[in-house]
């Protein structure tokens, strides 16, 4: 049968879908059929209008989880020392300041909102009868970034505001790079990745090759929920640290071989190699921190290659690391 040239340009556009600008998409499911409606609300007005501390009790009173988890209730003595500090924090000049800060990043959270959207449609196709979260955004005074339950999630999007912004959290630069307006939907389908409703794993084993496939099968979990976002945002890296991980894979493998990490279950073991570092150095000057994970993310990754006819939900379901590893045939040459 010979190909007409328009079914040679559909062949060819069919093959450039999986690309978007230049990421390696996931599979894609059809979701057309998916509605998803979500209670989304924008808190940063509402934390700004506050002029007395009645409205503030009020005000807590009504999201009592963020005051309690977000905000740190039980962090201080009593109600009072809470309310004095946090109406002190909200109705400082500045805060008007990062009010305006947070609006030039995510305008009216309506992209935002977009984005959960997406990530939950897919959500739905592979779990159809998970319940959607409420969501809440609101500036915190960098206080905390994200909180990530089965009913609520919340999101101070202060922590969210890239290089260019007059404040930003306190922590090293290879750690900041992953506080931007782009990772705010990945981070939070990466905790619903890890967590253990989603991600099931043997309880008894603390070898660190189960950690790495525990958190390898996160980041897949999180690809699937949005299949075009790159690597490297879901695993903080930058996008030259990727490349290197990729080309050196082999390096990498041999040096975690020579070290006996897989079945090691010491701390000092997974601190090296799975623990925030910002460079493995037991690899390389140059090996991002937390390679265990991203060569976890890559077993799983060539496991379900290998696997095609497990649905993610029975993946996400697999316990078993020895099997998953010995499945994948991961061995880079």
């Amino acid at each position: 049968m010979k190909c007409t040239p328009i079914l040679v340009i559909f062949f060819l556009l069919l093959i450039s879908g999986c690309k978007t600008k230049g990421v390696e998409c996931a599979f894609q499911p059809e979701t057309s059929a998916i509605k998803v409606d979500l209670d989304f609300n924008s808190l940063e007005d509402s934390v700004l209008a506050i002029r007395t501390k009645q409205q503030l009790v009020n005000f807590f009173s009504r999201h009592y989880v963020m005051r309690d988890v977000f905000f740190n209730r039980p962090g201080y003595p009593n109600d009072s020392v809470f309310i004095n500090e946090l109406f002190q924090r909200f109705t400082n000049p500045s805060f008007d300041t990062l009010l305006l800060e947070t609006k030039r990043v995510f305008n009216d959270g309506a992209e935002l909102k977009k984005e959960f959207a997406a990530a939950f449609t897919n959500l739905k196709y592979y779990y159809p009868e998970i319940r959607l979260p409420r969501i809440e955004t609101v500036i915190t005074g960098l206080e905390s970034d994200l909180f990530v339950s089965d009913t609520l999630i919340i999101v101070g999007l202060d922590y969210y505001l890239g290089a260019g912004a007059k404040y930003r959290p306190n922590m090293y630069e290879y750690m900041l790079r992953r506080y931007k307006k782009d990772f705010v939907v990945p981070s939070a389908m990466l905790l619903y990745g890890i967590d253990s409703r989603i991600n099931i794993v043997d309880q008894k084993d603390k070898s660190v090759l189960a950690d790495m496939v525990a958190y390898g099968k996160a980041y897949y979990f999180a690809k699937q929920m949005l299949p075009c976002v790159a690597d490297s945002v879901f695993i903080g890296y930058s996008a030259e640290e990727i490349e290197g991980a990729r080309e050196n894979q082999n390096l990498i493998w041999k040096r975690m071989v020579q070290d006996e990490v897989f079945f090691n279950t010491t701390q000092q073991i997974k601190q090296k190699y799975i623990s925030e570092r910002p460079k493995t150095y037991e690899v390389g000057d140059q090996c991002p921190g937390r390679i265990g994970a991203w060569v976890g993310w890559q077993i799983v990754d060539a496991y379900s290659k290998r696997n095609p006819k497990v649905s993610m939900p029975e993946f996400m379901r697999t316990s078993d690391a020895q099997l998953i590893l010995k499945g994948s045939k991961y061995r880079p040459e």
